[in-house]
């Protein structure tokens, strides 16, 4: 059983419905979401102002059918007083990674801290960070040191700490490929061990599936090419989740809506124990268009439509989740000294 201080047990509880499952929207997307808003509307780029209305909207309603909102700082936090009374996580990273060194490598928000973040109003931190376990050491090395001095900010200011861990092809390869299929369940199995390690302080791991669901024979989202079949898919579910003891939630991965539900459906068949999910595109994503070019109000009869109903299906989806109550002592803990 995991002890939680008072202040992340409190904050885990905000962003969670009444059975302890995470069951939050994510719009935190900010440099793809304003490429994806110009191309759909035919333009160079589009200002922040367009950026802050999308987030707006989609929070106002899709928070309704939601247990919390994850939005940035950066364009969010107008969004986060709409909310509906749902719980509100932070995210704290710079927006993509540096094409230009090695490694996508990770980056602080210039002007936030986990303090200041707390002061804007979040129940929780979040951190996304690009992570293989085949990368070379010296990177690793970084990137861990990185997350160690996330981790104890918040330890200091006794908030939860959400890890977002994104798998990339470290030799350069296309994520997209078979190739990469078949790597993946090693990917998010080792980052899962190595970020459920005491010294890194993460409390939630949000993590994407073992599997590209394309590549998994047998499923609705199959496309002629295999790298797994239903049954060893499922085993790479149950694999996975046994990495951990932490609470864990999937992410959507930008995948549709079909998509990610049939993929929860499979994470319930193979019983693992997740507690929820912080889904985004897969709920909104199709709405761009509509906003891009029929304008805000169209988006928001679509939104109250279809976001709606996507977001139902995911919920539907997550009647068969786990509470995280099952792997965390209730009972909060006062500060006890860091050890690594």
């Amino acid at each position: 059983m995991i002890k939680l201080t008072p202040g992340k047990l409190a904050g885990l509880k905000s962003v969670s419905d009444h059975r302890g499952v995470i069951a939050a929207a994510a719009m935190d997307q900010r440099g793809s979401l304003q490429k994806s808003l110009a191309k759909e509307a035919g333009a160079a780029t589009v200002p922040p102002t367009a950026l802050e209305e999308f987030k707006t909207l989609v929070t106002s309603v899709l928070t309704k059918h939601a247990s919390a909102i994850l939005l940035d700082p950066e364009f969010g936090l107008p969004a986060s007083k709409h909310r509906n009374g749902k719980g509100l996580l932070l995210a704290y990273e710079k927006t993509g990674y540096d094409a230009t060194t090695a490694g996508r490598l990770p980056d602080l928000l210039d002007h936030w801290s986990v303090r200041r973040l707390k002061e804007a109003g979040a129940d929780c931190i979040k951190v996304l960070l690009y992570y293989t376990p085949m990368e070379k050491s010296d990177i690793n090395d970084r990137k861990h040191a990185f997350i160690e001095r996330i981790g104890d900010e918040c330890r200091a200011h006794d908030i939860p700490f959400f890890l977002e861990f994104v798998g990339y092809d470290h030799k350069g390869g296309d994520e997209k490929s078979i190739a990469y299929a078949k790597a993946k369940p090693d990917i998010v199995s080792g980052s899962m061990s190595e970020f459920g390690k005491e010294k890194y302080g993460v409390d939630v791991l949000k993590v994407e599936v073992p599997v590209q669901m394309e590549f998994v024979a047998g499923t609705e989202a199959y496309k002629g090419e295999t790298a797994y079949s239903r049954a060893q898919a499922l085993q790479y579910f149950r694999d996975a989740a046994s990495s951990t003891h932490k609470p864990f939630i999937y992410l959507s991965a930008g995948v549709s809506n079909a998509v990610f539900i049939e993929t929860l459906e499979l994470a319930v068949e193979s019983g693992t124990t997740f507690n929820g999910v912080l889904c985004g595109r897969a709920t909104w994503k199709d709405g761009i268009k509509v906003y891009a070019t029929k304008g805000a109000k169209a988006f928001e009869e679509w939104l109250n439509t279809q976001g709606v109903e996507n977001i139902n299906n995911v919920n539907k989806a997550l009647e068969k989740a786990h509470s995280w109550h099952q792997k965390v002592d209730q009972h909060a803990t006062l500060h006890e000294p860091v050890h690594a």
